[in-house]
């Protein structure tokens, strides 16, 4: 995956598990394909972007919620950037929910699926 965007990367992969290029498309149906994404860790944010985006994790422990700058999430968890991402843009609902597990996402260039033979997208 080249150095892009994660809006704009991530609206192709969620067009991707939707299906919306499928001549079947249909928005009740879950007809998307399995979308696996390396390279993760290579995700650049342009501009002053980086530096003045907040992020907030609030886990089950109030307590220990943690916020910081997008800079500093794409240091510790590049993957969990991008899963967030697409989970904006995907529905919410059951559908939405069963679509995300179709969602793979690696910060190396190794990944598990090489036996399903995945074809190369260009983003």
């Amino acid at each position: 995956m080249p150095r892009g965007r994660p809006g704009r990367i991530a609206t192709q992969i969620a067009d991707r598990l939707r299906g919306k290029g499928k001549t079947s498309f249909t928005p009740h149906v879950d007809t998307g394909d399995f979308v696996v994404v390396i390279n993760a860790e290579k995700i650049a944010v342009t501009g002053k972007s980086s530096s003045r985006r907040s992020t907030t994790s609030t886990p089950a422990i109030p307590a220990a919620s943690a916020s910081g700058t997008l800079q500093e999430q794409l240091n510790r968890q590049p993957t969990e950037v991008l899963r967030k991402a697409v989970k904006g843009m995907l529905p919410r609902n059951k559908l939405g929910a069963a679509q995300l597990t179709k969602l793979k996402i690696y910060a190396g260039p190794e990944h598990p699926h090489v036996a399903q033979e995945p074809t190369t997208l260009e983003v």
